[in-house]
């Protein structure tokens, strides 16, 4: 994949949230995972990652966005339900990009907001959990900027009949 991307989140509350996004970071290759007012519990990540990508992906943690250090040419996205944002489908992804995800309960603070260059949203009817947001946005970069050809509208490459059968429930 080109380019780098890191990931994180203001305001994380919940362990198990912080370490599925670590762990999906990992998974997606991503350069460094972040905070931003972290709560307390939520930096007790040792039984929710599985992975141990902390022994992988730097993780930085910071008091206030006005803190956030990003590396020269990063670009930093928010990623809110906002009618001002661009809907994820339709958004160019930066080669060099950090992408910033609100609270489980409530949205990006003002103040991250306007560190921010860019704002998209998932065209979902309601937020949906933090970590499958994160991994959402991740995927969606992995599909746009990795060099995957363009889905084809026919079913010319899935298996023939007969020769794949799903499994039926007993």
């Amino acid at each position: 994949m080109r380019g780098y991307f890191g990931i994180g989140s203001e305001r994380i509350s919940k362990a198990m949230n912080l370490g599925a996004v670590l762990r999906t970071a990992h998974a997606f290759n991503a350069a460094f995972v972040f905070t931003i007012g972290a709560q307390h519990r939520a930096r007790e990540i040792v039984n929710s990652d599985t992975s141990r990508a902390d022994a992988h992906v730097p993780l930085y943690s910071w008091e206030t966005p006005d803190e956030l250090l990003l590396p020269k040419a990063c670009a930093l996205v928010g990623v809110e339900l906002d009618p001002r944002a661009v809907d994820l489908p339709t958004f160019r992804h930066p080669l060099q990009a950090a992408y910033l995800l609100g609270p489980e309960k409530g949205s990006l603070s003002e103040e991250s907001l306007a560190r921010c260059d860019y704002l998209i949203k998932i065209p979902t009817k309601f937020c949906v959990n933090l970590s499958v947001a994160a991994a959402i946005v991740m995927y969606d970069r992995t599909l746009s900027l990795s060099g995957y050809p363009p889905r084809t509208r026919s079913t010319a490459g899935a298996p023939p009949v007969g020769e794949w059968t799903p499994r039926r429930p007993r």
